[in-house]
Order: C-alpha cells, then structure tokens, then sequence
C-alpha cells in the first residue's frame, strides 16, 4: 500500500516517545529525595545520582550505531523496537523496589535497559526530520524538535513532582506505560517506511566508545567516594581510570581515522566550521540542562521543606517561558542569521544560572527565586532549535543523516559529563561546607527529604557553589556558538541556488529540485567521505536523489513521494 507521507503528522508522532525519553532524564532529579527514603538509602547521594547516570551512558554510547541500524532496518522499525524496550524497562524500575531482590541496585539497571531503548529512538526522530525537510523548510521543523527538548528537558522535574506527592517515586516510572503505548499506535500510523540500506558496523569502535565512556564516567563521579584515590584494595586507581577512558576515547578516534570501511564517526564530517561548532556547543548545552535541576531540588526540599509538588513548580516559569517562545525563535531561523539567537540565550542561560548561585540562601523569599527561573525559560527557548538546526544546514545531502547521529551523541555525552560532574561537585563541596555537629560530632543523617537546622546554611552554600558549574559550561557555549559562520544558501531544496533552473547534464525532463533524501542518503550512517559536490548545482543527480520526497504543502512542510507502509 502506497500513501503520501505528510511531513508534520509524522513529526508530531515521533515526538510523542521523544518527549517521552528526554523526560526521563530530569523527572528523576525531584524524586531523587524520595527514592533515598524509600529505598532507605540514608545520606548516600552518589547511589541515587546513578539512577540518572546510568540511563544517560546507556543512552549515549550506543547512538553511533543506532543510528546505523535505523539505515538498515528503518527507522520507523527501530523507533518501534526501542520504544518497546523503554515502555517494558519503565514498568520494572518502578517495581524495583517491591520486587524479589529489589533495591538501588535493581533500579539501576532497570534504567540501563531504560537508556538503551531510549538509544534506538533518540536517532529515528531526527532521521525523519533530516530525510523529509529540505534545510530552507527544517528551521519550523528544528524549532519544534528544540522546543520539545527544551521543554520535555524542564517540565520532568514538574511533572516528577506531582506524581511523587500524590502517587509515590515509583509512578514517575509507571506513567510512562499508557504514554509509551500511544506513542506506539501513533508511529504505527502515521510514520512511514523509508528505504534502507546495508551498513558495514564498526564493532571495534562500538566497544572502544563504549569502554572509554564508562571508564571516565565511572571514574569522575565515584571519584569522591574513594577520597580520588586507590579503589578500595584493587590496584586501579580513580585518576588511573580516568587517564585511561581517555586514553581509550583517543584511540577511538584514531581508529575512526584509519577505519576505511565505514567508521562510527565519520570524522570528515567536521571539516564543516558550523557543524563542528555546533557539535560543542550542543555537548555543553547537554552538560548545563542536567547539571542545573539537581541542586536546586535539593535545596528547595531539604532546605526550604517544600513538597516535590513545591520545588518543581518553583522551575515552572523555566517550562513556560521555553514552551511558548521555542516556536516563535523557529520561525526566526530561516530568516536571521541563528548566531543572533542562540549567542544571546547562551549567555542569559550562563547570567540566569549565575543569579540563582547568589540568590540561594536559608532564608531568600521564595518568590525572588522565581525570577531566574523564568530567565532560564527565555534563555532556553533560542538555544535548542539555533543549535540544531545550524549543525547540519551546510552538510550536504548524503552528510546530513551522519551528521545528525553525531550531533545526538555530543548532546547526550555531555548529559552524562554533566551528571557525573555534578555528582562529584556535591559530594565535595558537602563535604567541605557542611560543619560538624553542635557536640563536634559528625553530622546526622538524613532520610534524603528532611535536615537538621544547623546544616541549612552549609548546605545552601553547597548548592549554591555547584550552580557556578553549568552557568561557566553554559557560557563556554556562547563563547562557542559566536564563533558560527553565517549558514549557506541551502545546497538543496526550493531556496537552493539554482534550484528553477535544469542542472548541468540532468536529462531532459529531469526533476530540477531534489529536495529529500535519496536511499544512499542514509539518515544516520551516510558515509561522510563519500560526500559528492553540490547535488543541486551538479544535475546528473538530480534524478535519483529527488526519487524520495518533493515539495507539496508550504503549510506542512514537505510531502514525500509515496512510501511505503
């Protein structure tokens, strides 16, 4: 059965699950207090702050080659396969803690699998985007892909709160369930079959990625519970384990340089200034969003004794101001030079998070701290769609679905940077401010949502030092972004150069606007090194390469030629 495929229907769909799954990694950062009571975890942050962790690495490291297996097997397959695996892993953590056996350590690795479904859907959503939106039509579709990020990225810790109080921890887990299962009725329906094709895998650089990853995640958050020396009676050290995942990470690039088959990161990818520069700063923009939440809600619950309801509202003016502006600065990227927006919202995010780090104290009224929460809000909202849609305008066709598995990588890596970052600055600084007992002894311990009175003050100045981390990561981002070429007239599509006229040697009656993707464009694995010059301004591609979508709709974007379903 053939159809035509209708570009923002399929969107819509695919963001459903993608809401979804960036959700689930901030909705655990209000229940985090929570979880520590109810798994009777006393004061051992770090164990919790793994329940985020170990999602995000599971989440990232496999995108390289998710993406790759979108190419082969569909990308609508692929979306299905992993938004099952989410949907299951959603309903075993939350009864990690009532099952057989159950505990932190079962919840951990029901979020392992969590984040490893949550790898094979992340790629699909932007594959679609990149396969039926020309660059000169993707800024609408970016701005939505970015609000969805933005938002889904803040509104976790809101809706966290909410199930938390009234339904206990386990629900923010459980609710995923009836969402994961619409999701799935919807991309049945309305995402289309696009063409694969086979792919050679990189299996070495799939298990070096994957090896230096863990080595120095592991080794920057667990840092501080080895005192950043020798791990336990072993002969590995915490610095020998991060010199070492570095070392690692190095010579997986080596080997994506001397790979000529077909390498994990096509490393010509970013001979394109703006995709390089887009690629950094979209991993800072990663590392801020996940660091932020978490000291926040520890102060605003142990501190302040709001409710999880209570602290997460106290982000909501972030959520609002992100979710009605996103869409107006998508409009915006088609027109002005992205430079303009996003260089502007990386700096109030960086000034935003700064006035919060001197903002917190004990006794601060809760209503000023509304302020830069709504600042953070519209900073957001020129940060997401810019950056995505700057990172693959410039590639050309069969560059741009490599480009963008690349660029959801760097994004989560520097979610997983962030979080055991974040992870290791709590712990220290803790340490550090938190003075001892009235009687000289050590502090008491807390069941994770309550603290004694004498340790507000040295905990506020606790959170407030780890906030100064994502406000000087968010303005590296800026410093970053400055730094853009202005984008390209769009190598393909109805604004390309040339696209009226007949390219040089296309036959006669050739199509003149190949404006998709064609089968050899892959979504995610198109090799970078076989890119061909301008397939607008060099004709005798033109044929093929308009094959899979042509523009129908200038109100909905772009419909493709009839696809399989």
């Amino acid at each position: 059965m053939e159809r035509q495929l209708k570009p923002w229907p399929a969107l819509w769909a695919l963001v459903i699950g993608f809401f979804m799954i960036l959700i689930d990694t901030t909705i655990v950062s209000v229940a985090n207090p929570s979880i520590m009571k109810g798994l009777n975890l006393g004061t051992d942050y770090n164990a919790v702050i793994w329940v985020t962790s170990a999602y995000l690495l599971a989440y990232a490291v496999p995108l390289l080659i998710t993406g790759r297996l979108g190419d082969r097997f569909g990308p609508k397959n692929m979306y299905l396969i992993g938004l099952v695996i989410f949907t299951l892993a959603s309903a075993w953590c939350g009864f990690s803690g009532v099952m057989a056996g159950g505990g932190i350590t079962m919840l951990i690795t029901a979020r392992v699998v969590q984040g490893l479904g949550a790898s094979l859907m992340t790629p699909q959503t932007m594959a679609v985007i990149t396969r039926i939106f020309p660059p000169d039509r993707r800024g609408a579709a970016m701005g939505l892909w970015g609000a969805v990020a933005g938002v889904a990225t803040l509104i976790g810790p809101l809706l966290g709160g909410v199930l938390v109080d009234w339904l206990g921890w386990e629900w923010i887990f459980f609710i995923n369930v009836p969402v994961g299962v619409v999701a799935f009725i919807l991309a049945m329906r309305l995402v289309p079959k696009l063409p694969t094709h086979t792919h050679a895998f990189d299996i070495l650089g799939v298990v070096l990625s994957a090896v230096g990853m863990f080595l120095l995640v592991f080794g920057i958050q667990e840092g501080g519970t080895y005192n950043w020396g020798v791990i336990g009676d072993g002969p590995f050290s915490v610095w020998g384990l991060i010199i070492a995942g570095i070392v690692v990470l190095i010579a997986f690039v080596v080997w994506q340089a001397f790979n000529k088959k077909e390498p994990l990161l096509p490393l010509p990818l970013f001979r394109d200034r703006n995709f390089s520069l887009s690629n950094g700063a979209i991993t800072t923009v990663g590392f801020a969003v996940t660091c932020m939440a978490l000291p926040l809600v520890f102060y605003f619950q142990t501190v302040r004794g709001l409710t999880p309801t209570q602290s997460a509202l106290m982000l909501a003016p972030t959520a609002v101001f992100s979710g009605v502006l996103a869409p107006v600065m998508g409009r915006l990227i088609d027109k002005i030079n992205p430079k303009f927006i996003a260089t502007p919202g990386l700096v109030l995010f960086s000034l935003a998070l700064f006035l919060y780090s001197r903002m917190l104290t004990p006794d601060v009224s809760i209503w000023w701290l509304l302020v830069p929460s709504a600042l953070l809000g519209i900073a957001m909202s020129g940060v997401w769609g810019p950056i995505s849609a700057v990172t693959t305008r410039n590639l050309p066709m069969n560059q741009a679905g490599a480009g963008s598995g690349v660029f959801n990588t760097t994004r989560q890596i520097g979610a997983v940077l962030g979080s055991a970052s974040i992870s290791a600055l709590i712990t220290g600084r803790l340490a550090a401010d938190l003075p001892k007992a009235p009687s000289g002894a050590a502090p008491t311990a807390t069941t994770g949502t309550e603290l004694p009175s004498f340790l507000h003050a040295g905990f506020t100045q606790a959170m407030s030092e780890a906030l100064l981390l994502p406000a000087a990561v968010a303005l590296l981002g800026a410093l970053i972004v400055v730094w853009w070429a202005k984008p390209k007239p769009p190598a393909w599509g109805p604004g390309a150069a040339g696209a009226g006229q007949a390219g040089a040697g296309a036959p006669a009656g050739a199509p003149v606007e190949p404006v998709g993707v064609s089968e050899s464009a892959s979504a995610h694995g198109a090799h970078a090194a076989a890119a061909p010059v301008d397939a607008v301004q060099h004709g005798a591609h033109a044929a093929e390469l308009a094959a899979e979508v042509r523009d129908g709709d200038e109100h909905h974007g772009i419909h493709a030629a009839p696809a399989t379903d």
